[in-house]
């Protein structure tokens, strides 16, 4: 008795019939069922002019009920555009990162765009390597988190290729392309006041990093909260971090050791103000009995934390919703032969904070 094939069915097909494969629709079959042709099909589905809104819904109703979707690398060739979003971003905190991405990846949830994530280090050091980055990965448009927001160099260089962008809270040239912002000075200005207002005058600072914009506009913030309630800043008190944990609790436990020892700390992200309670628990003191600790961002850590953070809320992932959004109008309009940026509903979108005040911070001793 003869062996058959591997793969054949009693009859000698390559597959009997219960394993049959069903055969994936394509365009032509769109068309067929629409009753048009596969260059208004393609028009249809790409949202292209000059095809009527009676072909338009016929194609549509056909792809759907073939549930026909279109291949992007196809698309991408015919429209000669890659239909990828970047978003770049420095080592910032975890926190800060997945409600970047999160609210970008909200707003291409739907659309034909991707998003393609692009961290980058020392960009203040390297914007013309973050450029060359960009230009060369095909994008059609980037998200520009801080630090690269503010970068001039980037920025002109992006501006040359014709590289399209939006930037998440700059601090310079307000008036350049596309903007998602809030006022951090104001901001700064709630979460320094609350702490001054219950009685705290020896208040430490954990600055961030310096090569972001941020960094300085808080503590503007600091400063007219401190001048409103006459308070003065002890310099003494402020220090410098990085936005992140370890680095974080390396300065608060360094500022607790000095003379006289602050009565709450002040930090400019959520991770390093996290941070700075372990700080104050590891030297064997409470919080807020002893210290009160206040962050900024209200990031998931400042909620699951114990004590609860006060921080003031930055509406990371709402940013980064409208600046993608504001973005992809942008490209859509371009798309149509008009100018750049002429139908986003506004080139520059303003978001506000919220204090939330919990159990981090109480009256001193």
């Amino acid at each position: 008795m003869s062996a058959g094939r591997v793969g054949e069915g009693a009859g000698g097909a390559l597959f009997p019939e219960d394993c049959a494969i069903s055969k994936r629709s394509t365009i032509v079959d769109v068309a067929e069922l629409a009753g048009v042709s596969i260059k208004t099909v393609s028009r249809a589905l790409n949202d292209a002019p000059h095809v009527s809104t009676d072909a338009r819904e016929r194609v549509r109703a056909a792809a759907a009920k073939l549930d026909y979707h279109p291949n992007i690398a196809a698309q991408s060739l015919i429209a000669r555009r890659s239909y990828l979003i970047g978003l770049t971003y420095e080592r910032p905190s975890p926190s800060y990162v997945v409600e970047l991405q999160n609210g970008a990846l909200a707003r291409l949830e739907d659309s034909r765009f991707r998003l393609v994530v692009l961290p980058f280090r020392d960009v203040a050091n390297r914007p013309t390597e973050l450029g060359r980055l960009l230009v060369r990965a095909g994008l059609d448009g980037v998200v520009l988190a801080p630090p690269a927001c503010d970068q001039d160099d980037l920025l002109e260089m992006l501006d040359r290729q014709k590289l399209p962008y939006a930037r998440i809270t700059p601090h310079r040239e307000m008036a350049r392309g596309i903007v998602a912002t809030i006022d951090e000075v104001a901001a700064g200005h709630a979460i320094a006041a609350h702490l001054l207002s219950i009685g705290h005058r020896r208040i430490g600072i954990i600055m961030g990093d310096p090569s972001h914009a941020a960094c300085a506009a808080r503590m503007e913030g600091y400063r007219r909260a401190f001048a409103e309630a006459g308070a003065a800043i002890d310099d003494h008190l402020i220090v410098t971090g990085d936005f992140t944990y370890d680095v974080g609790y390396a300065v608060a436990a360094d500022l607790l050791r000095r003379a006289p020892q602050p009565t709450a700390i002040l930090a400019q992200n959520d991770d390093m103000a996290v941070a700075a309670m372990a700080a104050v628990r590891d030297r064997g003191m409470a919080v807020p009995a002893d210290v009160s600790v206040a962050g900024f961002d209200d990031s998931e850590v400042s909620r699951t934390a114990w004590p609860q953070l006060t921080t003031v809320r930055q509406p990371v992932s709402e940013l980064a919703w409208d600046a993608t959004d504001r973005l992809i109008a942008a490209l859509e309009t371009e798309r149509d032969g008009s100018s750049k940026y002429a139908a986003s509903p506004a080139p520059r979108g303003d978001h506000a904070h919220e204090l939330f005040v919990r159990s981090s911070t109480a009256p001193p001793r």
